[in-house]
């Protein structure tokens, strides 16, 4: 049986068919939700073995980007998704999607693993960026090789053989990452930080160059950029200047979608769902 998808979406999320189109070519059979059919039937989050948070301008992100999402999570949802969380359950969230992570207080998650009753304080946001302006372009990235992550397992770190294959599309004006005192060196200690941007090409002033982190069990995967938009060669930006090999199909899968290879791949493995 494939493992089960859910993409939760809201007003103003614009990536979800992207993210349900990648968890389908990823091997899961994904079903797409808005928030309020979710907080209806909390219990409906139980029959799923990966949850998808996708990017856009959730409720047009007037207050903070992400806000409101995610006051409606930590408020309704976050005992269906503290048990989630507990059995496994792998889940991503992408831009906006990352910003909703962190302010619910699934990400970073808990150092000792345990999920408290109520929603934790956020350790970690997805600040103003540095130049005060909306970004929207490719950037290099490198996959941390030490971290735990299940989504970025496997994947190359810049300066591979072909490192511009090493590139995904950002599109925002608050994913400048930021932790609160110690929390960074915490992360970098665990493993936590998954994803980097690389050198000089860190669009927003992250700190560290942090593009993506995952809580202690890497199972839980937030980042900036969108995976989900580099799912085919063909949408890579320099796709007319890539290596031969590449253009025929001979390079195998894309770092996006291998992203949701991994997590599929970990969900069919671990038998963690409750099947309604």
């Amino acid at each position: 049986m494939k493992p089960r998808a859910l993409v939760i979406r809201t007003a103003g999320t614009n990536c979800d068919a992207e993210m349900v189109r990648a968890f389908d070519l990823a091997g899961a059979s994904c079903d797409l939700l808005h928030v309020d059919r979710v907080i209806a039937e909390p219990s409906i989050i139980e029959r799923f073995d990966l949850l998808g948070f996708p990017g856009g301008f959730s409720y047009g992100d007037d207050v903070a980007s992400g806000r409101v999402f995610a006051l409606r999570l930590r408020e309704r949802l976050y005992p269906a998704l503290r048990s989630a969380a507990e059995r496994g359950v792998c889940m991503i969230g992408a831009c906006n999607g990352f910003q909703v992570l962190t302010q619910v207080g699934l990400l970073p998650g808990r150092p000792t693993g345990q999920w408290p009753d109520a929603a934790p304080t956020p350790e970690t946001a997805l600040a103003e960026n540095a130049g005060a302006r909306f970004i929207d372009r490719w950037c290099r990235v490198s996959a941390d090789p030490q971290s735990r992550c299940v989504w970025t397992r496997g994947l190359p770190s810049w300066g591979s053989s072909h490192p511009a294959l090493m590139m995904l599309p950002i599109a925002n004006g608050e994913g400048r990452f930021v932790a609160a005192t110690g929390v960074l060196d915490r992360l970098r200690e665990s493993g936590q930080v998954a994803l980097r941007y690389v050198g000089s090409d860190n669009p927003n002033g992250s700190e560290d160059g942090v593009a993506g982190i995952c809580d202690p069990t890497g199972r839980i995967f937030g980042l900036m950029p969108h995976p989900e938009r580099y799912l085919a060669w063909t949408l890579h930006p320099f796709w007319t200047a890539l290596p031969e090999h590449i253009r025929r199909g001979e390079a195998g899968e894309t770092p996006g979608l291998r992203m949701f290879r991994n997590a599929v791949e970990a969900a069919a493995g671990t038998g963690a769902s409750v099947r309604g």
